[in-house]
């Protein structure tokens, strides 16, 4: 890593994937003996075998894998593939955070000139695994910034909450749960249909044509022989004597426990199907499908698919962000669409098929559209992106105000990043862990030490921690970066007091 000149990235623990491959290697060779000499086309040996083959195949691609930069540009080798791409064609090297189940990994991600982007096999951090990380790539963006023209003086970092992030997985979410409440919304009508023919069915009589029982309730008599409850999602069976009137009847766990050998029952048949077992014990009722039950389905799938298509719709509204730029949160249009779920739901239950001319229901869907109306109005503007500096900020005399803001490095004034708020007022700026009141383990901010660089938005090299909505201020401690992030009206108020202290401290300080 000391020659500049050239930068080779290599797997980690070598050893490791080596042993994979020979698994693999074995694993293959087991299941083409068993097929060869056995013929075994389902096997446990076969499926063990052909697991550690492409156990191996994955170890392989991980030990041929290799990065290697020189003053030409990168070069990449995977398994299958070899390619070279010059430092003209490379507009930057940014970190791509991927999350697993318990932990994150990180990846270097290329982007070329003409947009497209490429997620380099080396390196690769997944947490601790991989120690030497930050050392290869800010070998590789020195490399880029020699030979080529980076476009960020930063690293930037790729997060499911930055601009960068694409759309692809919530667009095709949101087709599918659009399919799915058009989809549940087709069969509301055949639903409803079923329901009313099911309640409006009588029971056989003895004149009842035979090409006609099939519509009518038939009623079977039997024993129960022996029963059966399932556990978790197993299914719960009902046995019956002699296998009359038939042998078993998936029923619920509940009914299973209900029901006890011996039990004397009568069985409702309709159109061939057992849609009630009665005993004195207890009565299992085959569930039915009700069209309101669908129509709420319908309605969910939809909300479901707002969310999906508001986190789209983000996206879109940042486009012209920097792709490490923090999106505002989606989560004012999840409230707007619960909002909308509490006169919805209710309203498509009991009226599925259509809106009926009732004063009362048509008052709850006029005042419930106008609530909905009013919470996305609420949701666009509480997710517009602000600018830096925009917020108007007021002036704070002799009162003391404890604001929400924090910085992110460990400084004399904020040890360990124990500060959570920051107080203005009567006394000079200090950094407390407390929201007041009172100035308890306050510390004092040198404001003489501070001067303000720039004001920008939350980044994903600023960390999951910093709220969406809030922005960061970037300033030079006596030579030392430091963060302070805090929402924006805030962060307006702070920067303006301790501009106003730092020139305070150095008016004092001038000789009379």
């Amino acid at each position: 890593m000391t020659d500049t000149r050239e930068v080779t990235c290599l797997p980690f623990q070598k050893r490791a994937l080596w042993v994979f491959v020979w698994l693999g290697a074995a694993g293959a060779s087991l299941a083409a003996v068993r097929m060869a000499y056995w013929g075994k086309l389902l096997d446990v040996w076969l499926g063990i075998g052909l697991l550690l083959a492409l156990l191996g195949i994955a170890g392989l691609h991980g030990v041929t894998a290799r990065v290697r930069a020189d003053a030409y540009g990168l070069h990449v080798r995977t398994l299958l593939r070899r390619r070279s791409v010059p430092w003209r064609d490379i507009a930057d090297l940014r970190v791509y955070l991927q999350y697993g189940r318990h932990q994150e990994f990180r990846r270097v991600s290329l982007v070329r000139r003409d947009g497209h982007k490429r997620l380099l096999p080396l390196p690769v951090d997944g947490g601790h695994g991989f120690p030497d990380f930050d050392a290869e790539l800010d070998a590789l963006r020195a490399m880029h910034r020699r030979y080529g023209a980076p476009e960020s003086s930063h690293v930037p970092v790729i997060s499911y909450r930055t601009a960068g992030r694409g759309t692809a997985v919530w667009l095709i979410l949101c087709v599918l749960l659009l399919a799915g409440a058009g989809g549940a919304a087709w069969s509301v009508p055949g639903t409803a249909s079923y329901e009313q023919e099911w309640q409006e069915a009588t029971p056989c009589t003895a004149g009842t044509p035979a090409t006609e029982r099939r519509e009518c309730l038939t009623t079977l008599s039997g024993v129960i022989a022996r029963t059966e409850a399932g556990q978790y999602r197993n299914p719960s069976w009902l046995y019956f004597t002699d296998a009359r009137p038939l042998t078993r009847l998936g029923v619920s766990r509940e009914a299973a426990l209900g029901f006890q050998p011996g039990d004397s029952v009568e069985l409702t048949v309709w159109r061939r199907d057992v849609m009630e077992v009665a005993g004195e014990r207890h009565v299992w009722r085959e569930h039915v499908s009700t069209s309101g039950s669908q129509a709420v389905i319908a309605a969910l799938c939809a909300l479901a698919a707002g969310y999906a298509g508001a986190r789209v719709m983000l996206r879109l509204r940042g486009r012209r962000l920097a792709d490490d730029e923090i999106l505002p949160s989606a989560l004012p249009f999840a409230g707007a669409l619960v909002g909308t779920a509490l006169w919805l739901l209710p309203l498509t239950y009991r009226h599925p098929m259509a809106l009926p001319t009732s004063p009362g229901t048509i008052t709850w869907a006029a005042v419930g559209s106008l609530a909905t109306m009013g919470l996305f109005t609420w949701a666009w503007r509480a997710t517009r992106v602000h600018t830096p500096g925009a917020a108007g900020a007021a002036s704070v005399k002799d009162e003391e105000v404890f604001l929400a803001a924090r910085f992110l490095e460990h400084t004399d004034y904020n040890p360990h990043g124990f500060g959570t708020h920051i107080v203005l007022g009567s006394g000079p700026p200090a950094v407390t862990p407390h929201p007041g009141p009172g100035r308890f383990a306050a510390q004092p901010i040198p404001v003489e030490r501070l001067t303000v660089t720039d004001v920008r938005r939350a980044r994903g090299s600023d960390g999951d921690s910093v709220p969406r909505s809030w922005h960061i201020a970037e300033l030079n401690d006596a030579g030392n970066p430091v963060r302070l992030a805090a929402a924006p009206a805030n962060l307006t108020r702070i920067i303006r007091e301790l501009r106003a202290g730092a020139s305070a401290a150095r008016l004092a300080g001038e000789p009379t």
